[in-house]
This record gives C-alpha cells, structure tokens and sequence, in this order.
C-alpha cells in the first residue's frame, strides 16, 4: 500500500509538473506579445546601393516624400537664422545709473577737497557721457550667436514694440570704454582717470537678453517646419526591378514605409496582428520545448530550469520592444549576445545556440534591415558561444569581449562595403552602438551570479571558485589530512585529464575530485595515505568496525559539503565515487578470520547510489587507480598497466558504470590516459 501511496504522488507531481510547463510558456509568450509594438511588419528590405531584386513596387495610395534628416538639418539653421535674439530695454537702469553717478561724484569731490568751481565742468561732461551710451543701449553679447560674426541683428523690445538693431550701432562695456578714452583725451582741462573711474563704476547694461522668449519663438517655427517636400501619387512607380536603390529612391521608399507604418496604425487591425505575433512567438517557444524534450530532457523535465530559461528569453525579448517603443537612436546598443553567454555558462553549448537563434528570429521581425540584424547577432553570438568553450579563468570574460567586439567590426565593414560601396564614405560613428553593446554584454557576469541563487544552478564559474585550493574545506584537507590533500590533487588531474579526452566539464570533474574525499577529516589517521608514524589505529579494532568507518568518510563527506554549501552536482561525486562496492581488505580479511561465522555483507558495502554521470564514473575508476597505485613496490610500465586494466575490469564487472554513459572505446581512452600519466608520476622510462 506505501508504494502505491508513493506511485500516486508522483503521479500527481508528474501531471501538475507538466500543467506547470505549459502555464510558464503560455506566461512568455503572453509578456512577450504584449510587449511587442502593435503594428503591421513592413514586407520590403530597403538598403541604399543595393540592386532592386523584387518585382516593380507600385505606390498604392498618395503620400508625401519625407526630408532627409540633412535637408532638415539644412531647414533648421535657415529657420533659426531669421529669429533674432530678443532683448528688453530697461529704461530705468539708465535712470539710476545717472542719479548714482552725480551722487558718487559730489562724495568724492567733497573728500578730495577740490575747488567747487570745476565741479559742474565734471558733473556735465560724465552725465553727457552715460546718458548717451543709455541712449544708444548697452548689451551683453550671447557666445552663441557670435559663432559667425561679431555683429549681427538683435530685436530691442521697448514696451512690446520690436525695433532691428545691429550690434554693431550698440555699445559693450569694452567698446563704451573705448569711446570715453576718445572723449575725455580731447578735454585737457579734466582729470581723465578721476572721472573714468566714476562712468564706468556706474555702467550697467540695460539692454537684456530674454532667452525665454527667444527660445519660444525658435521652438514655434521649428514646429510649423515642414517635414516633406513633394507628393508620390497614386499608381506612380517607386522603383524597379534591376534598378539601383540611390539616395532619391531611398527616401521615397522610406517615406512608403513611414506612410503604410502610419495608414496600418490607424486602419490597421490591432486583433490579426497581435494573432500573427502569438503564432510566431509561439512556434518558437515550441521549438525549443521540443529540442528539450528530445536532446535534453533532464532540462525538459526541471520546471525549474525551464523557468529560468523562458524568463532570459522573454526579459530579452521585452527589452528590444522597450527599446522600439521608446525610439532608441540605435537598436544596436542592446546586449543580444548576453543570452547565448549565460545559457552557455549555466547549461551548455548546443542549447545557447538553439535559443540565440530563435530569440534573433523573433526579434528579425520587429527591427530595421531584418537581414542586417540577423547575420551581425546571429554572428556576434556563435562567436561569444564558441570563445568561452571552456571556461577556466575569469578574464576569459574580457578576452570574449574582445572577440566579440572584432566579430561586430568585421561585419559592420563588410555591410558597410556592399552599401556603400566606398571606404571613405563609412561613417565610423555607427559602429558605437555596437562597442557599447559589447560593453553591457559583461553584466552577464553579476546577472549569472543572481541566477545562480535564486534557481540553485551551477556554472562554471562557480567551479572555478571551489577549485581554488585556498577554499575553506580544501585548506583544511591540506593541513589536517596532507595525504589524502595529494591524493585528491592526483586524482583530480587523472580525471580532468580523462574527460577532456572523451568529452565532458572537465571543471565539474575536477571540483568533484577536490571534494570527494573531504569526509576523512573527520578520522585522517585511520586512511594509510595520512598514517607517517607507522601506527595503523585499525589493528585494533573489528573488522566490522574498520570497514564502518571507511564507509563513514561518505556520508560524513556530504554532511559537512552540506554544511559548507557546496553544489549539489559536487557533493553527488561524494555519494557516487565508491558506488556501491564492498571495502575488499576489511570483508576478505573477515572471511579469512572467521570462516566459521555468517557474515553481512552490507556491513562492508558503500551505501551508493553508482555514478549516473559521465563524470561521475571518471572520477570513481581515477580514484580507485590512483589509491591502487601507491601499493605498487616497483612501478613499471607493465605493473601500472596490469593495475590500470584489473582495477577497470573489477568496476565493471561490479556493473558500476552501468548508468555513468561511458562507452567501451572511452574506456580503452580513459586506460590509455591513467597509464601514461601514472608512468609520468613514478618516473617510468617507456620502451619504445
């Protein structure tokens, strides 16, 4: 009755399991077809220089030719240059400026203790003087309209009534300065630097400049701008087959698009285009379900990692219609590459691709120059795929960059040719987008770390960290168990060596052999690899007893690789390395001992599970060689291959690879390889 009870529950986990599968696609692809912009796809591919391959395009309705963003550069400076710089006259500061200065002046003769005879001589020839340059205006001039000459006009209001000056007819303070050093060098009989020091004291512009207003009246004819110049009629021919695609048929292509982009908005129906996009989208998050279920069902089958999939692929796909919807100068400036990096890091190579794929398939639908898009993005992301292959250092990282960016250039140069068929005529500019893009790529690196925690995923990066000797567990194994720290540092490189051989993360395999051994801190001297002093603590005890606590380093392995938060996928090459075997020495030595007496033989067994990985199986056959070989007296070529071959021979025979998907012919390798290196370990001279 518990095992049916147990049948049933999983039963019951297996079916809301795949109802949950189906809710997460059915989530995607709604996010995703929501965010996407609502509006019919334009059919033609327009790029300049090219040749017109399709069939005579017909205007089907009127429209107007749009402007070129130059002949619109062109518009605006014509528009700006007839606004002239508004200034308010401000009558009173003259005012207050000539009563100050007959006040300064009758303080300052009045201390000097000048003769009052000449005081009116002063007082006449400095107010004559203000009260002109008031009279004509004085101004500050505006940098920014002084770019191509020093004089131009300027409109005074005065009262609301706008009067053209030009600059020139005005006075500055360094030009009034000018004028009352010509004035007062033809009066002798005044002190002239007494009383320029008065005038310019109480000089003051009263000619202001009134930026908000000016900058209304240039905001107001910039809008009443016209956009078009000319009018397409109906039926009129747009281009022709076999004809080139020149800068005049360019932009009554572009302004067509604009047209039917504007006609579809309005007339358009909204309900058939979003149905176009949910098949679309939908084909695709089916395809890869399928490629799932076919090549990697353990990923089909983890609604978990499912989720995290279809979240990278819909937060991508959302961004790119933000970035539509919000008019980015550039759509080029998204990190599309970062997708294919982060499946590659957490998964694997096959599945980043088929995902990059399918994300560019849909995006092609929604950007400019579909065909452009596909082949830079479609490019750029088999090269970040294929440059961090195997992941060993960080700054694989920045050299991907690197890569990455050249494959960007070497594309860009390549369109660039065909369109415009000059190398002088590039506008190098256009290629920031792209330096950019690969520049925001490297968030893939904290956003790995975040995916990493909150789904429970392993990436290599991660390996690389634990492999780090100076990590806490394994600077412990180091100092309190120095021989078995050798011992997992030999067996990690057999293994590693081996899986690079047949196939394989050789990361994975090399953390697992770093780790697998960990629970014999807890009783060191009782393995012969950390006993120095010749006291073996086992001579003393029961079999039974010798063998419990050699079985024991297991389960206290994965206690403390518990405790000290180490992956799952490690700590299975703790469960998995001795599989299910027996302990040899301890159960024989039983039987010799006492033949008479019935034995339980789970006494001496590992508890398991075998290895269900590639790796997994590599790490138990390099474990067991490697422990196997210290025995040996006198290694030799032969010996160590004799050794190698029966220690291989007995896991088989104990069916400890059944699950592990290594093949006869990576066994013939893996022998091959643990031979060779173990001969180069004890300094075996190899007859040729």
């Amino acid at each position: 009755m518990a095992n049916l009870s147990s049948s049933r529950q999983k039963a019951v986990l297996r079916k809301y399991a795949r109802k949950l599968k189906f809710l997460m696609m059915f989530v995607s692809i709604g996010i995703i077809v929501w965010t996407l912009p609502k509006q019919a796809k334009f059919r033609y591919e327009i790029q300049k220089g090219r040749i017109w391959t399709q069939k005579d395009l017909i205007s089907p309705y009127n429209f107007a030719i749009l402007k070129t963003p130059q002949e619109l550069d062109n518009d605006r400076k014509v528009i700006l240059s007839t606004i002239t710089p508004i200034y308010q006259l401000n009558v009173n500061i003259g005012d207050q400026q000539l009563d100050a200065f007959k006040n300064d002046l009758e303080i300052r003769w009045h201390n000097a203790g000048i003769n009052d005879k000449f005081k009116d001589d002063y007082i006449n020839t400095g107010y004559n003087l203000l009260k002109h340059i008031y009279d004509v205006g004085i101004l500050k001039l505006d940098p920014k309209y002084q770019q191509n000459s020093q004089n131009y006009i300027i409109t005074v209001l005065d009262k609301n009534v706008g009067t053209d000056k030009n600059t020139a007819d005005l006075f500055t303070r360094d030009k009034a300065l000018e004028y009352f050093n010509q004035v007062l060098s033809t009066r002798k009989d005044i002190d002239k630097s007494f009383l320029l020091d008065l005038v310019l004291n109480r000089m003051q512009s009263n000619l202001i400049y009134d930026d908000l207003l000016t900058s209304r009246l240039q905001k107001e004819a910039l809008e009443n701008l016209s956009l078009t110049r000319g009018m397409v009629q109906k039926e009129d021919i747009l281009v022709t087959t076999g004809s080139v695609v020149n800068d005049e048929v360019y932009q009554k292509l572009i302004s067509y698009k604009k047209a039917f982009e504007d006609s579809s908005r309005v007339n358009g129906d909204r309900r058939l285009v979003m149905l176009g996009q949910v098949i679309l989208v939908a084909v695709a998050i089916a395809l890869l379900m399928v490629f799932l279920y076919l090549f990697r069902r353990d990923i089909y089958d983890d609604n978990r990692l499912v989720s995290l999939i279809l979240l990278v692929i819909t937060a991508m796909l959302a961004t790119l219609s933000l970035a539509i919807k919000l008019q980015t100068p550039n759509l080029y400036y998204i990190p599309y590459c970062i997708v294919p990096i982060i499946i590659r890091i957490l998964f694997d190579t096959r599945l980043a691709l088929n995902i990059h794929l399918l994300v560019v398939l849909i995006a092609g639908f929604f950007v400019p120059n579909s065909f452009e898009f596909a082949y830079f993005e479609i490019t750029a992301g088999m090269v970040s795929i294929y440059s961090i292959k195997n992941l060993i250092r960080r700054e694989q990282f920045l050299i991907s960059a690197l890569i990455i960016t050249f494959s960007y250039f070497m594309a860009f140069i390549g369109i660039s040719f065909i369109r415009e068929g000059s190398f002088l005529s590039i506008n190098w500019m256009d290629f920031l987008p792209f330096v950019v893009s690969v520049l925001l790529t490297l968030l893939a690196y904290p956003l790995i770390y975040i995916f990493e925690k909150i789904f429970a995923i392993t990436s290599d990066i991660t390996l690389i960290e634990l492999t780090n000797t100076n990590a806490p567990l394994l600077r412990e194994l180091a100092f309190t168990a120095p021989g078995t720290f050798q011992h997992s540092l030999q067996v990690a490189n057999l293994a590693e060596n081996a899986i690079y051989s047949i196939g394989g993360n050789a990361l994975l395999v090399r953390a697992g052999a770093l780790y697998h051994d960990i629970g014999k801190l807890e009783n060191p001297l009782f393995f012969i690899e950390n006993q120095s002093s010749g006291f073996n603590p086992h001579d003393k005890l029961p079999y039974e007893e010798s063998a419990q606590i050699i079985i024991r380093h297991v389960s206290k392995g994965v206690e403390m690789a518990e405790s000290a938060n180490l992956p799952e996928v490690v700590i299975d090459f703790i469960r998995t390395h001795h599989g299910d075997t027996r302990v040899d020495y301890f159960y024989q030595s039983y039987l010799k001992n006492f033949p008479e007496k019935m034995i339980n033989e789970k006494v001496f067994r590992y508890p398991g599970p075998i290895p269900f990985t590639k790796e997994g199986g590599v790490l138990m056959l390099a474990d067991s060689v490697e422990a196997a070989s210290r025995s040996l007296k006198e290694p030799d070529e032969k010996s160590i291959s004799e050794l190698v071959d029966r220690i291989v021979k007995y896991k088989l025979d104990q069916e400890q690879l059944k699950d592990s998907d290594i093949t006869l012919k990576d066994i013939e390798t893996i022998k091959t390889i643990f031979k060779r290196m173990l001969m180069s370990i004890y300094h075996v001279r190899i007859n040729y």
